[in-house]
């Protein structure tokens, strides 16, 4: 697992004289005092860092460990669901603390590592220009309000046996449609080093910046948008271009860097985690599963550096890189009843490729985190318009590429109140029509938000959850113009 994981890897500065206790065994001998805090700690770490292992799109920690343990969260907790340095070291190390009892066959019959996670809410979106047949130009702004629910998680996750974890996780979206958000088994410590660990299943890529355990949860503001963007398709360029029947105009990928995926991972990290890289072979299917697209693979390569500053705390950098294709072509069978061919799922080929490159940093100030993130993004032309590789590229027509930036700052006030707020930016630097302005389809994105629990104990956990969302895109309506989504969200996010 990701050690530097943004919603994990914020320091708990109540706990960091206990942390350089354990790191000290000769000071444990002399001191029993301190060996009953490093067990309260590591219990604590068993109690809360599996928590923020299952990673769907509003997985955070669900205190399954905690009713195991019994031990108050607020032992190894931040801010829910921030950890400390114990807990991102604990599932580093495959959600083990390093004794005989880590093995399963030690835990209570009558105990099972499941969470639920759910959250009742109210919200308002705004979408300032949606297409519809009684505006006279085409859109009007719709605005919609009340009361709501969100998807909810049932995950299991642990440990089989002494050195293979795992996770299964089911989630649901708001309407009960059910699907598999993540489910592996890791071997950890291979040849008996922190160096090699071995991941097989669908799991979240190891990016530093984690949007599975994002803290904001509105309509726009519960991603990233730099993970899901793609190039926006200028509508009056398309009409006029020279494309050929069965090119779509639509973009092939689908791609999202913060989307799970399916694959082999194998990663690694010194052993006071300063140190960590990961590569994964993932199918080429954005986690999609049952092989929807083609034979072919992805890879996400990624590593990180972290440091202390003085008094300040942990400093971070780190940089990935995803190198992906997809196919632009696939088998086609007319259906038995007749009517138009369709793809034949799994067939696809004339593959084109897309990257997505990213560098980071985690930085701490005292009770301020400060979260700078730049990504270029690169796509093949075919991909970007679903032209098929064995027609020409028409003319007027290039590969699309484009940046975004992001700037989050977190701000801990206390164990149970925390504040967030995010800049995003994305600036197209080369269009997929020559003849498109040059600032069609950028975007904006502004989230401020608020997380206050009112309690978290061993069995169950709330937070309410304040949080306002504006995106604002040039050129995005039916008719080209800008549009502007903005979400009010106030939610009751709870877990036991």
């Amino acid at each position: 697992m990701n050690f530097c994981r943004l919603q994990v890897n914020l320091q708990c500065r109540n706990v960091r004289a206990g942390a350089r206790n354990a790191a000290s065994p000769a000071s444990q001998k002399r001191d029993s005092r301190s060996r009953r805090v490093l067990a309260r700690s590591y219990a604590c770490v068993v109690a809360a860092a599996l928590l923020l292992a299952a990673g769907s799109h509003t997985a955070f920690a669900i205190p399954a460990f905690a009713k195991k343990t019994g031990l108050r969260c607020s032992a190894c907790h931040e801010a829910w669901p921030k950890l400390n340095s114990f807990g991102q070291r604990f599932r580093d190390n495959g959600y083990q603390i390093g004794n005989e009892r880590d093995s399963p066959r030690y835990a209570s019959p009558l105990y099972w590592p499941a969470g639920v996670r759910y959250t009742p809410q109210w919200h308002r979106e705004l979408n300032s220009a949606v297409a519809t047949n009684q505006a006279k130009n085409g859109v009007q702004p719709v605005t919609t309000q009340g009361f709501d629910l969100s998807g909810i998680d049932l995950w299991t996750a642990g440990v089989l046996e002494k050195n293979i974890s795992f996770v299964v996780l089911p989630s649901s979206d708001e309407y009960g449609n059910f699907h598999f958000e993540s489910g592996w088994v890791r071997f950890d410590n291979l040849l008996k080093s922190p160096w090699l660990n071995v991941k097989a299943g669908k799991f979240e890529l190891d990016a530093m910046v984690s949007e599975k355990r994002i803290l904001t949860l509105s309509q726009n503001g519960g991603i990233y948008q730099i993970y899901h963007y793609l190039p926006l398709i200028d509508q009056n360029a398309l009409a006029t271009s020279t494309m050929a029947a069965g090119e779509t105009g639509v973009s092939a990928t689908g791609f999202g860097l913060g989307d799970n995926q399916l694959g082999l991972e194998v990663a690694g990290h010194s052993l006071n985690d300063y140190n960590r890289y990961s590569v994964s072979l993932l199918t080429s299917s954005d986690g999609s599963v049952n092989l929807p697209t083609s034979k072919s693979y992805d890879t996400f390569l990624a590593g990180s550096h972290q440091f202390n500053v003085n008094s300040l705390g942990p400093q971070v950098l780190g940089v990935s890189e995803y190198i992906g294709q997809s196919p632009t072509r696939y088998l086609t069978q007319a259906p038995s009843g007749g009517g138009a061919p369709t793809n034949i799922p799994g067939s696809g080929y004339g593959n084109k490729a897309f990257t997505r490159t990213t560098i980071f940093a985690l930085l701490s100030a005292k009770k301020l985190d400060v979260v700078p993130m730049f990504t270029h993004a690169t796509e093949n032309a075919d991909l970007a318009l679903g032209i098929p590789s064995n027609d020409a590229t028409p003319a007027g027509i290039q590969n699309p590429s484009w940046n975004g930036r992001v700037l989050e700052l977190y701000y801990t006030q206390n164990l149970r109140l925390i504040a967030i707020a995010r800049y995003e930016d994305i600036r197209n630097t080369t269009q997929v029509f020559k003849s498109s302005a040059g600032n069609f389809g950028d975007l904006d994105a502004e989230t401020i938000a608020v997380r206050w629990m009112p309690f978290m104990h061993s069995r169950a956990g709330l937070a309410i959850c304040p949080e306002y969302s504006k995106v604002h895109q040039v050129g995005a309506s039916a008719t080209e113009t800008n549009q502007t989504l903005t979400s009010a969200f106030v939610g009751l996010d709870l877990a036991f």
